[in-house]
């Protein structure tokens, strides 16, 4: 009996699948017995390399070692972005500049960059110069390839042991490195940058090279950088004419210009020298017969006084100058004279009253540091002070330090209301609590003051306002959600802090308003330089005219035209409202008498940062005290030494010159002094009769004259305890803001 066509069908498919089925687990069966027996093979092999005991432990070890490594040099790459960026292929033609700075007046005052003077080869440097140096700095120079690990080492041992011979860890290509493209800002990033620039030298130039270029940038005390210059200051002679024992003294400033400076501290230079003479014996350069002349009789230097050097602001000055050139603003010029606006009698008294006040006030509040700027209206550096010694720091706290200015940022809010056309200086706000998100703002006790004017909510410092600003801002624009309003209010307050010449990037933050974004010094003095100059934009600037080494005309900064960037109405009702704060409010210690300013103080969280900023018709000055670590200062606010030391240096600066008004303000200072007191005026009027008949130069001389026969009053002001602020209204828990 034939079955089914369908049945016969059926059947073969099963057959095949029972077939596959077999074929798939033999296949599996076989491939996992082979996979096994390959397995036993392989291990049968690696059993070879096994190891136990220490050995094991050796090896894991190092296994170790090899993972964290490449996890360190790709942190350190990262790190090292930076140092990459500043390598461009024309590196040193960018350093080559030689510059040659003039005051106002056209007295030189200094020199930056490298000297153009092909006599002046490295074959030419005194051979007890160059093994001083070596020595002392870098004894391995010539067999390491820009960091020197057993140097490095050395030199922790030494300093270990004590005794006053230091040695330095860093290798003089990393002190290259630094001097070439870095600051002396202390921290990881700028270390490993140094490291990757000293190897990037190291592959680019000659030992010798390199050793010619530390030779010349090195800052060596006194406002001179490079050896040659030091030898003319310190010995008034040239440097191939030194002796062993003043090429001992030469070598021991590029650690310590300040510290072994022989007009500062003759007795540490000579020991100091005494120092480099004992490690040129140890390195086997001299025998110990050699130096001992030299011990005898160590050198002396010319007579000098403490010159005046505005040495931070030549820096920024040389900075500026070399951004010229890279713009193409020069032409091709190498070899350049500069006419700065600098004013030696604004430099002198700045620095002076800095040092005096950290002096005199610095343990009491806590602080160590302190920056100011001063600039014509129209953005002209008068003077710079970086830092408290610029011997021991070059960092230039007033350009390259951000800190957060607390109230000090409030007028770019009040110039962003009154822009707007929502707020004049008589408006009535009514300071409340208000709340964005999970943030309130506070001010000084917790309490508001209810309804009151624009005007003494700034004179007040009061917190909550600038965030109602920004929140009315927004609204104006159709955005009803606060939260939403007071952001978009705040974009339009960072375009104004900008277009008034605020350079950095701006945080944008809930607090931004009452000053929690980061700022630097000189970019305060000129935004706060457009109330002063009648709306214009006021870019800081160092070079008045540039000539080039035929005393060709190359540049001047009259042919370039400032911007308009707030209306002459919002500029008048600014100066207005800010005057009240110098007059009434948190800034009476700025108040100069016949004399107008205007101004805003400001202090930050747990009193890290102390600002005043403040202005009148001639000049703008921005002040900042602070410590560099960032801790806290005793209390200190920005009406406490901030403006006593703006007070005391635009005292001397406003001296034998012609009052301007403030624009918008009708009546000078002096209309003003002589109706509230003529006799106290009077004095004012009689300096500006005299300016009428000498000329500022002539002033300045007989000023400094009188200045040898009377004691400066300026810093003898009674300092009212720390914490003390009058009419003043803060933030706490921890907010920004305070006045």
């Amino acid at each position: 009996m034939r079955l089914p066509r369908a049945t016969s069908l059926t059947t073969r498919i099963k057959r095949a699948a029972l077939a596959f089925d077999a074929w798939v687990n033999a296949g599996l069966y076989d491939g996992g017995r082979s996979a096994g027996e390959t397995y036993e093979r392989f291990q049968e092999r690696m059993n070879v390399f096994s190891v136990r005991g220490w050995k094991r432990v050796a090896l894991d070890l190092t296994s170790e070692a090899v993972t964290l490594g490449t996890g360190g040099a790709v942190l350190m790459l990262a790190l090292a972005q930076s140092a990459f960026h500043q390598t461009s292929d024309n590196w040193l033609k960018a350093q080559d500049l030689a510059v040659t700075f003039l005051d106002r007046y056209g007295t030189e005052v200094g020199r930056r960059g490298i000297k153009h003077d092909d006599s002046l080869k490295l074959d030419d440097f005194p051979d007890i110069m160059i093994k001083a140096l070596v020595s002392t700095e870098d004894r391995r120079f010539y067999e390491h390839w820009g960091i020197d690990p057993i140097g490095t080492m050395r030199a922790l041992v030494s300093n270990s042991r004590g005794g006053g011979n230091t040695q330095g860890g860093s290798s003089i290509t990393q002190q290259l490195a630094k001097n070439l493209f870095l600051t002396n800002e202390r921290s990881l990033e700028r270390k490993v940058n140094e490291a990757f620039l000293a190897l990037w030298l190291e592959s680019h130039l000659t030992k010798n090279e390199i050793l010619k270029l530390y030779l010349d940038r090195a800052y060596m005390g006194g406002g001179t950088f490079g050896a040659v210059a030091a030898a003319d200051y310190y010995f008034g002679k040239p440097l191939k004419d030194i002796s062993l024992a003043e090429a001992a003294m030469l070598a021991g400033l590029f650690k310590a210009p300040t510290k072994y400076a022989p007009h500062v501290n003759l007795p540490a230079a000579r020991a100091r020298a005494a120092d480099v003479l004992h490690n040129m014996v140890e390195a086997g350069f001299v025998t110990e017969g050699q130096i001992q002349t030299a011990l005898r009789n160590p050198a002396t230097p010319v007579t000098r006084s403490r010159d005046i050097t505005a040495d931070y602001y030549l820096d920024w000055a040389f900075g500026e100058i070399k951004g010229m050139a890279d713009a193409g603003k020069l032409r091709n010029d190498r070899v350049l004279t500069v006419k700065t606006p600098l004013d030696l009698t604004i430099q002198k008294r700045a620095d002076e009253v800095v040092e005096n006040v950290l002096r005199r006030y610095g343990d009491q509040y806590d602080v160590d540091e302190a920056a100011m700027v001063v600039l014509d209206p129209d953005g002209a550096l008068r003077a710079m002070v970086g830092g408290a010694d610029y011997g021991q720091s070059q960092f230039n706290r007033a350009t390259d330090a951000l800190r957060q200015p607390g109230s000090s940022f409030k007028p770019y809010v009040y110039a962003t209301g009154l822009s707007s056309g929502l707020y004049r200086p008589d408006t009535r706000v009514v300071d409340r609590p208000v709340c964005l998100g999970n943030w309130c703002p506070q001010n000084y006790g917790r309490s508001f003051a209810g309804a009151t004017t624009l005007t003494v909510a700034v004179a007040k410092s009061i917190n909550t306002i600038p965030i109602q600003i920004s929140i009315a801002l927004g609204k104006a624009m159709g955005i009803t959600n606060e939260f939403k309003a007071a952001t978009a209010g705040r974009k339009k307050i960072i375009d104004t802090a900008h277009r008034m010449g605020i350079t950095t990037p701006l945080v944008d933050s809930v607090s931004l308003p009452i000053g929690s974004a980061e700022v630097n010094v000189i970019d305060q003095a000129a935004g706060y330089a457009v109330f002063a100059n009648g709306g214009k934009r006021a870019k800081p600037y160092a070079a008045m005219e540039v000539k080039n080494s035929s005393g060709e005309v190359i540049y001047r900064h009259a042919d370039e035209k400032p911007e308009q960037v707030l209306s002459t109405q919002v500029v008048a009702d600014m100066n207005f409202m800010l005057n009240k704060v110098v007059e009434e409010g948190t800034g009476k210690r700025a108040q100069l008498e016949g004399i107008k300013v205007a101004g805003k103080s400001g202090t930050t969280n747990a009193y890290r940062d102390a600002w005043f900023v403040a202005y009148t018709g001639n000049y703008v000055g921005a002040v900042w005290f602070g410590n560099d670590d960032h801790t806290s200062t005793n209390k200190m606010t920005g009406g406490s030494l901030p403006a006593m030391t703006w007070h005391d240096v635009m005292e001397t600066a406003h001296q034998g010159i012609e009052l301007k008004p403030l624009p918008g303000l009708k009546d000078t200072g002096r209309a003003v002094a002589q109706a509230r007191d003529p006799a106290a005026a009077a004095p004012v009027n009689a300096a500006a009769s005299a300016a009428g008949k000498l000329s500022r130069r002539s002033f300045e001389v007989i000023g400094s004259m009188n200045g040898l026969f009377r004691t400066v009053e300026g810093t003898s002001a009674t300092v009212r305890p720390a914490g003390d602020v009058a009419d003043g209204t803060r933030s706490v828990g921890g907010r920004i803001g305070i006045p």
